[in-house]
């Protein structure tokens, strides 16, 4: 039997239980086992929890077969754990490093206490971290190693939760404590273990990490009546202390938790229903009337205040104490309303009487890459929406620069010009691929689509704060802009909880598939003939697409291969398309490769989706195009040559080379003996490419962008939409021919 139980229960926290669970993993110490409840949740945790356990025996996976709650969800796993100590953690939270270590020790170093408190620390989404600020309370030098509550009775004080303590379990089912239902249950837990427990001892140790979301992960902070459970569970407070003749010393300081508590609900803004705060008022007061201890003192100051106040039942005199604070709210709120008004002010006249006119219901904006072009996930959707709802106009938002880039018929407005801003005021939709500018006012019932532009291999969003090398953006501007978010498009699991993750803004994850992508489902032979006959490519080429990515640390697209030294080694029937990342220009030194006939230089086709249907094979390094390219189940090659610098300023998410989609090469030697072997596509880089599309082609079925319209524009429920079509059952877009045989000695041309 293992020493440590650890109860994880789950429920819609998928940008997060990664990182949770990877910090249990991770600890020194093993003598523990993971009881992890899958709470019904909606999104992909219960898979992650199932690859996570068949990964590492011991982590033990429940999946409930409905949406039970907190509470009972911790009581199912409860009821499986096997270890001498109990100890629960919170599914988007992690251990620190070193934690079970230190709780061990500790509980073995105090002979085995029936309690162990240890200490925690708030982690923020912009980086800070704040110890507990009670974390005095848990000195190890104020008394004996173990004691009862009597003897520190200010723990009580400490926030009510279960996650900071280790419970033997004998001690738990000798008292017999369970999770009730309803909110506020960390409550009953807390108090009549803490009341209850003879022998106590504490961690004056950070061992759990306690993250502060910044949208959702948090109940408490929802407006609903569901916060009068409060008043049940204290009702299983008191009737154990009347059943419990011992534990009556503790009903006064129980009582006063229990006036603040009412307290905090009644004050916190964001709990209860405006309609509902005179009746809990006067059920708080009836609780604290019939449980007022005789001979009670109430505390000074403002709070003795407000005991007498619910004592009295005075609820006009709480409403106006409190309206108080809410005139100060609402200076604040003026406040803010000028600053905002000066940014409007700032957008121009003409933006501010646009936004004042009625939304455009049949008006759809879109953008992609900064406006650079007519390109990615935002063109397959305006092409599905062509379709399925032409009815809605589609414009695009263009840079001056590049407007002689837009295909014929396609309906733009220059960015920044009065056209661009009349429609971004008034369009019902705007759909882009990165963020539209912070001077663009999100309306209300205007609906934003991000589409993303790719699966990520490098840090994104918050966790670039990591890695302050790699990037010099506001992060809090970055999440006002994710703010104006309503929909996130993704293409596989793994994207959608790292977006949920480094994003944290109240936007709804579509898992429909990248739009983009569809093409490399639905594409033909006769597709696939028609564009790589537009490259000029003859028949019985090979044509190899080179993809490297941007570096942060190199200015300007300079290829790290020998480009010409290796069109040569590998011979004349070899063509190498070379695309370099958007962020960089024009390269004179593929000017000079593709003069010589060696190399045809791509960064300027409008169409990379047209590319991969031309290739035979894809050569990259950190790029995101190997993960849609895996949807054609083609040949890829990672030419990493500088992965330790790579992964060191920009930070990534998986080692590329242990997880790479094919064969893998970090020289020019090695690359070129690749090719030329037949490895770049034998047997083994076919399995490497498997598993990399089970884990990453989840929802490119070919249906996406028609999802993507349906449900967004056409208001279409999610069920309704088409099924995601299995993996095994997809036929990707037919691949060029046979090509040459890579045996064939090196020829120069």
């Amino acid at each position: 039997m293992p020493k440590l139980s650890l109860v994880v229960p789950v429920y819609k926290v998928q940008g997060y239980l990664h990182e949770c669970l990877d910090s249990v993993l991770g600890q020194d110490y093993t003598d523990f086992e993971v009881i992890a409840v899958d709470d019904r949740s909606p999104d992909g945790s219960g898979a992650i929890l199932d690859e996570y356990a068949e990964r590492d025996a011991r982590i033990h996976v429940i999946h409930l077969t409905e949406n039970v709650g907190l509470g009972r969800a911790r009581n199912a796993g409860l009821e499986k754990a096997q270890g001498d100590y109990v100890l629960f953690l919170d599914s988007d939270d992690t251990l620190s490093e070193g934690a079970l270590t230190a709780i061990s020790d500790r509980l073995e170093s105090t002979g085995n206490p029936e309690i162990l408190v240890y200490d925690y620390a708030r982690t923020y989404w912009y980086g800070a971290v704040e110890r507990n600020q009670l974390a005095h309370l848990l000195a190890q030098d104020a008394g004996p190693d173990t004691f009862s509550l009597a003897a520190r009775p200010e723990l009580l004080d400490l926030l009510q939760i279960v996650w900071n303590k280790a419970y033997r379990r004998d001690f738990i089912d000798r008292v017999g404590l369970t999770f009730p239902p309803g909110y506020y249950e960390d409550a009953p837990w807390t108090f009549l273990s803490m009341i209850s427990a003879e022998r106590i001892a504490v961690l004056d140790r950070v061992c759990v990490l306690y993250r502060q979301r910044r949208e959702g992960g948090n109940i408490l902070k929802t407006v609903s009546r569901k916060h009068f459970d409060v008043f049940e569970q204290y009702d299983r407070i008191f009737d154990h202390l009347d059943a419990h003749e011992e534990l009556s010393r503790w009903r006064g300081p129980v009582f006063r938790k229990m006036a603040d508590h009412y307290l905090t609900v009644l004050e916190r803004p964001g709990r209860l229903p405006h309609n509902a705060r005179a009746e809990f008022f006067h059920r708080a007061c009836a609780d604290y009337r019939a449980r007022l201890p005789q001979g009670f003192q109430r505390p000074p100051g403002r709070k003795g205040q407000k005991y007498a106040m619910l004592q009295r039942d005075a609820y006009a005199a709480w409403a106006g104490a409190t309206r108080v604070s809410k005139l100060r709210q609402q200076a604040q709120k003026r406040a803010r309303r000028v600053v905002n008004q000066s940014k409007r002010r700032a957008m121009g006249l003409f933006y501010r009487s646009q936004l004042r006119l009625p939304l455009d219901e049949n008006l759809a904006v879109f953008s992609a890459y900064w406006s650079r072009s007519v390109s990615c996930n935002p063109a397959a959707v305006d092409a599905a929406l062509a379709s399925l709802a032409p009815q809605i106009r589609r414009v695009w938002a263009i840079r001056p620069d590049a407007v002689d880039q837009v295909p014929a018929g396609v309906d733009y407005v220059r960015l920044g010009s009065r056209e661009y801003w009349a429609a971004v005021a008034r369009a019902k939709y705007l759909v882009n691929n990165v963020n539209f500018p912070d001077s663009v006012v999100k309306r209300e019932g205007q609906i934003h689509v991000q589409t993303h532009h790719g699966t990520p291999l490098k840090s994104m969003g918050l966790d670039q704060q990591k890695y302050p090398a790699s990037t010099n953006m506001s992060f809090r501007a970055l999440l006002r802009r994710c703010d104006r978010w309503d929909y996130s498009v993704s293409s596989n699991r793994f994207s959608t909880s790292v977006w949920e993750r480094v994003y944290p803004a109240s936007f709804a994850s579509l898992d429909t598939g990248y739009p983009r992508n569809d093409v490399l489902v639905t594409a033909t032979a006769e597709d696939v003939r028609t564009a790589r006959a537009d490259l000029g490519l003859r028949e019985g080429t090979t044509a190899l697409l080179y993809m490297p990515t941007h570096r942060e640390y190199q200015r300007g697209f300079t290829p790290r291969l020998d480009l010409e030294r290796l069109a040569e080694q590998l011979g004349p029937r070899v063509t190498l398309l070379v695309r370099g990342h958007y962020f960089y220009g024009a390269s004179s030194r593929l000017t000079d490769l593709q003069s010589a006939g060696r190399v045809v230089d791509v960064s300027s086709h409008p169409s990379v989706e047209r590319l991969y249907l031309a290739s035979d094979g894809l050569i990259t390094d950190y790029s995101s195009a190997m993960f849609d390219y895996a949807n054609l189940d083609r040949p890829i090659v990672i030419f990493a040559d500088d992965w330790e610098t790579y992964s060191v300023v920009r930070g990534t998410y998986f080692d590329v080379l242990r997880e790479a989609p094919g064969s893998v090469a970090t020289t020019q030697e090695e690359l070129t003996e690749l090719l030329r072997s037949g490895q770049w596509r034998d047997d083994r880089a076919a399995e490497a490419r498997a598993r990399f599309r089970r884990r990453f082609c989840d929802f490119d079925d070919g249906h996406a962008a028609e999802r993507v319209v349906r449900h967004v524009f056409l208001g279409e429920p999610l069920e309704k939409l088409p099924p995601i079509v299995p993996l095994d059952e997809r036929v990707p877009a037919p691949p060029p021919g046979p090509g040459i045989a890579t045996t064939d000695p090196i020829s120069v041309p």
